[in-house]
């Protein structure tokens, strides 16, 4: 990519918060239609991003481990893990809601992980080639992360709805808290990470 084209070499910024694209000079530090200040990469992006991402990758594990919710019916109940869920559902014959929940619950989240890494090791060592389509998978990664949430929508409706006292109860699990703080700081790690910065070590 011919750096003399880039918007930045040109003199142009854009705002992060309205994305209106105005001149940048010493007395135009402050976007002219939001009056936000410009920036010309998200600072210290990378930093915040990594910090994000470190931090759901030591949630992810006790999110997978403990009890995510146990089911009690006549005062007896067995605590669920999300693998054991799955393993329960699909015993029950109930194989798309177990292969929904195995997509939503174990492989987007880790995916979306794996994904943030490599695009901080794409950054940070210079990776030449191919930005178009790491740009891509950043876009793939921001749009689908709040669809992990389904474990957490699904086990607060049943925690509302399944309240017969001691005839049956659903109680939501450690892993619960652990999972629903993975999603949202993948969420945070993702719209943190500035894409741009993809393109600006490209020769």
């Amino acid at each position: 990519m011919n750096a003399k084209k880039t918007a930045l070499s040109q003199g142009f910024i854009r705002c992060h918060d309205c994305g209106c694209l105005s001149t940048q000079s010493d007395k135009n530090r402050h976007c002219p239609l939001c009056g936000s200040r410009l920036h010309p990469r998200l600072p210290h992006s990378l930093q915040r991003t990594a910090a994000l991402l470190l931090s759901a990758f030591c949630l992810y594990l006790p999110a997978n481990i403990f009890p995510i919710m146990t089911v009690t019916s006549l005062g007896t109940g067995e605590p669920h893990t999300i693998i054991g869920g799955i393993i329960a559902l699909i015993n029950g014959n109930m194989m798309p809601i177990a292969l929904l929940v195995f997509v939503a619950s174990i492989l987007v989240p880790l995916l979306k992980l794996l994904g943030i890494s490599l695009l901080l090791l794409n950054v940070h060592y210079r990776w030449q080639g191919h930005a178009k389509k790491w740009t891509i998978l950043y876009r793939i990664i921001a749009f689908v992360g709040r669809w992990s949430m389904l474990d957490i929508f699904m086990i607060s409706i049943l925690v509302s709805l399944v309240d017969m006292g001691g005839v049956a109860q659903v109680i939501a699990g450690p892993a619960a808290t652990a999972f629903a703080a993975v999603v949202v700081l993948t969420m945070f790690a993702a719209k943190n990470f500035d894409p741009r910065l993809l393109w600006d070590k490209q020769h």
